[in-house]
């Protein structure tokens, strides 16, 4: 099965490499330089044209930073959807906007070809393992055909439903991991304010039914002071922004999430587009004069679980 990459970003990358590592005939491209060179030199294929990835390959993946990426990808006189013939799969693995995606969807089936969403969720350190969980949207035959490429991807796949299904649960996970984030930031400030031993502290969380997946991974690199998730303010700010569109399309008036949204954008102006989204609790390290570091945590998150065959949750 060959298989096109569009999009080698923070988890593109790391999905792109699982493929090369598992022997599938990879052809990748990017508009960075620098990273299609990083794949050169571990002997990948790049394509010179999004035309030349499409005229190649039996799945086109694409994993993009915004839905206006996704678009130009997709819908430009020279995207993928000018292209693409009866049969072949394009699956969108980006965090974007459910409306669009269906649009797109709904393009690439007018040409006879597959339409798939699946957005990952789990953080960098398992995509580069690919044990990270994987949510598909789409016709269950297209599920099925793209599911031995899914199981090298990630551990855990769900098959949500229809096209659009998955990227709203994407989009909901995502908006309960930043407000898990934000909320760390002031449990912090209260434990260090308290004189807690933070080693101690990240413990006790860690076993009380105040513990989360945040705090299990962000904690550590905040405690070490690198802040290093993998994820950037920009994004963050971008996958709050989804929610609540989801929200205003929906007719629902939330009271937490506008909060949360301004903090972030608040962490974004302080410390700039491309921090790392953990810096969002420095803003309490800065008012209060204060630091959250206690040794023993690591710069960068490790996943440490074995790789197993992904399977169908």
């Amino acid at each position: 099965m060959r298989i096109g990459f569009i999009g080698l970003g923070n988890v593109g990358g790391k999905l792109a490499s699982n493929l090369f590592k598992n022997n599938f005939d990879l052809t990748v491209f990017d508009k960075d330089n620098e990273v299609i060179n990083q794949f050169k030199n571990k002997c990948t294929k790049v394509a010179s044209s999004i035309e030349q990835l499409v005229s190649n390959n039996d799945i086109l993946i694409t994993c993009l930073p915004s839905p206006e990426a996704c678009n130009e990808v997709i819908k430009s006189s020279k995207g993928i959807a000018a292209y693409i013939k009866e049969n072949q799969i394009w699956m969108e693995m980006s965090t974007t906007d459910e409306d669009q995606l269906k649009k797109h969807a709904l393009l690439i089936e007018s040409k006879k070809a597959i339409a798939l969403e699946a957005p990952v969720s789990g953080g960098c350190h398992r995509a580069a393992t690919g044990n990270i969980s994987i949510f598909v949207g789409g016709k269950r035959e297209g599920f099925e055909k793209a599911l031995p490429v899914l199981s090298c991807l990630g551990r855990r796949i769900l098959h949500v439903g229809d096209f659009g299904s998955a990227s709203i649960l994407k989009v909901i996970t995502n908006y309960l991991a930043t407000v898990h984030l934000v909320s760390l930031g002031e449990a912090w400030t209260i434990a260090k304010k308290s004189g807690l031993d933070l080693n101690k502290a990240f413990k006790g969380i860690a076993a009380s039914s105040g513990n989360s997946f945040v705090h299990e991974t962000e904690s550590q690199v905040i405690l070490n002071g690198s802040y290093n998730i993998n994820f950037t303010m920009d994004l963050v700010e971008k996958d709050v922004g989804l929610f609540e569109s989801l929200a205003e399309k929906l007719d629902i008036d939330l009271e937490i999430s506008p909060l949360v949204l301004s903090i972030i954008k608040d962490a974004k102006e302080k410390y700039g587009s491309r921090a790392w989204s953990s810096m969002v609790v420095k803003r309490l390290e800065d008012k209060y004069e204060t630091d959250f570091r206690a040794p023993g945590f690591p710069k960068e998150l490790v996943d440490d679980e074995e790789k197993v065959k992904g399977y169908e949750i």
